[in-house]
């Protein structure tokens, strides 16, 4: 068997993630701000996750509150439409 190396650039799903915190965000009638408050986050620091020319990391553990936060199951952030 050969080993063969993963493409470790996810940018694209980072970003959809992104996209999709921001509709389940909106959906709930929520600002940048009332999100970050609820899950002990700067308004910033969720403005550059749903921005689509940044790239930004998130862990589990904040997607999970994010979830909880929204009321949205966690797979639904991890649907990717392209």
């Amino acid at each position: 068997m050969e080993n063969t190396l993963i493409n470790s650039d996810y940018s694209d799903r980072y970003i959809e993630i992104g996209y999709n915190i921001a509709y389940y965000r909106k959906h709930a009638k929520l600002t940048q701000e009332q999100l970050a408050e609820k899950i002990g986050i700067s308004r910033s620091h969720i403005s550059a996750i749903e921005a689509p020319n940044i790239v930004r990391k998130i862990s589990m553990d904040l997607l999970f509150k994010i979830s909880d936060a929204l009321n949205v199951e966690v797979y639904k952030f991890l649907i990717f439409h392209n």
